[in-house]
């Protein structure tokens, strides 16, 4: 398979914020997520889950390999909340992942990841903090997953469950804009390609990547890009 490394555009002219300062101000984020067509997936015959892209202060640093930590003191450019699986878990153990899980009941996806983000971090929002959606993402293992935007601020202490969380990262959202992302694997089929985000030293593979391939896309580049197609790698898919 090859590689193919995808450039970004320059940013749109949000005031000349190389920082996407402007991403702090929730109803500028829900305006434009509000601008775009979702596609959903039908319920029927998979089971749900939603996960939660929650934009915060970038704080004391991401904590991840490769990302020069921002100096002393708090710092308040925005970044996403990120996770490591618990290596105890029975699926997905160790692997990147967004706040999130399935649908209890008659859960709405907004109402799941409220519940979930404050079952693993400790976390509580309203569900005011709740700006809008992404498109569904259906995954190998039959689920429908439903990626929602939240707005949870300075976000200064959280309480990370160990059953689930092994580490939480704070991922700057300017680290999506990098030159080499997203890096795309080609199927000699000529099936859709396996889709992964570079973070770091490290990457990021699809659902996840593909969560912030659209975020970034949508809210920090203003195209509406598609990422349902992408492929998950093998590994991910247990």
């Amino acid at each position: 398979m090859a590689t193919t490394p995808l450039h970004s555009p320059a940013l749109p002219d949000d005031g000349h914020d190389t920082s996407n300062g402007w991403l702090h101000q929730a109803e500028r984020v829900r305006q434009r997520l509000s601008g775009f067509t979702l596609q959903r997936m039908p319920p029927e015959g998979h089971r749900r889950a939603a996960v939660a892209l929650v934009i915060c202060d970038a704080g004391e640093g991401a904590g991840i390999d490769g990302l020069v930590p921002p100096g002393p003191g708090w710092r308040t450019e925005p970044a996403l909340l990120l996770t490591r699986r618990a290596s105890g878990l029975r699926q997905h153990a160790g692997q990147w992942a967004l706040p999130g899980g399935r649908l209890d009941g008659d859960e709405t996806p907004e109402q799941a990841v409220l519940r979930e983000v404050h079952e693993e971090l400790g976390l509580h929002l309203e569900s005011s903090t709740v700006l809008g959606r992404l498109d569904d993402y259906l995954t190998h293992s039959g689920y429908v997953i439903t990626p929602l935007v939240l707005y949870g601020g300075r976000v200064e202490h959280l309480a990370p469950n160990p059953q689930e969380v092994a580490s939480v990262h704070r991922l700057p959202v300017q680290e999506l804009l990098r030159p080499d992302a997203p890096l795309l694997n080609h199927p000699r089929s000529g099936e859709p390609p396996f889709l992964r985000m570079p973070v770091g030293q490290r990457w990021i593979a699809a659902p996840t990547a593909a969560f912030l391939l659209q975020f970034r896309d949508w809210l920090l580049l203003g195209r509406e890009t598609r990422v349902a197609h992408y492929q998950q790698p093998f590994f991910a898919r247990r």
